[in-house]
């Protein structure tokens, strides 16, 4: 799978989400600036470790292909990362829906270390998009979902159920990039955005759907099941 392959050509020629190129292109004219600057000192170990920086950009900004599983009631992780909370709640009032019913709530946190492309759970027609600004907590606290900057979905799937989703910034995130818009139709592990630097998705699954993973398991956006839709 491409989050754990680590062969030199993954490596070193990533493929870039175009999200990420102009800050590939900003680090590295900053490092020029800095090693034209301190010229005077000679180059050596520094320059190299300088250029890490532009590269460990680019590593952030990664954008591997990834192939859904074969099973179509199969709802996927739209976020690469470790599962941090499964808790039974609303679904968020925002989006229009009966607040009464309660359902599983899937949360992935996702380090500067995990590719931050998102990646939609399911097919079918998003509904429903609601950006809502806020604070930037560590997004592995629970009180993430209310308090944090955010960009909440709405979709109705291919099966005809109701699937909502969230994009959550983190301690370190400052923008959530969204893709998509309202009326659209989208595939299973199709692109719906991006967040940078450190972050949370929630998944609200439909209501009788249960989740099929623990606390702790390492998530792929696009592949890893995290439920499965009644037949």
């Amino acid at each position: 799978m491409d989050t754990v392959d680590l062969s030199c050509s993954k490596l070193l020629c990533p493929h870039i989400h175009p999200e990420g190129w102009r800050f590939v292109g900003i680090s590295a004219l900053l490092v020029l600036a800095i090693q034209g600057g301190a010229a005077w000192y000679g180059y050596g170990a520094w320059v190299i470790i300088l250029w890490l920086f532009p590269f460990a950009v680019a590593l952030f900004f990664r954008d591997p292909e990834r192939v859904p599983p074969r099973d179509p009631l199969a709802i996927v992780s739209p976020a690469d990362g470790t599962v941090s909370m499964l808790t039974e709640v609303p679904v968020p009032a925002t989006l229009g829906l009966d607040p009464s019913p309660v359902v599983w709530r899937v949360s992935i946190f996702m380090s500067v270390f995990n590719v931050h492309v998102n990646r939609m759970p399911a097919g079918g027609t998003i509904l429903k998009t609601h950006y809502i600004p806020g604070s930037f907590l560590n997004a592995s606290l629970d009180k993430a979902s209310e308090e944090n900057e955010r960009h909440l979905y709405l979709m109705k799937t291919t099966s005809g159920a109701t699937l909502a989703f969230v994009q959550i910034a983190g301690l370190v995130a400052r923008r959530i990039l969204c893709l998509v818009k309202e009326g659209q139709s989208m595939e299973r592990a199709e692109r719906f955005g991006l967040i940078r630097f450190g972050s949370r998705l929630d998944v609200y699954l439909p209501l009788g759907v249960e989740p099929v993973v623990r606390v702790g398991q390492t998530m792929i956006a696009g592949e890893t099941p995290i439920a499965y839709f009644k037949a």
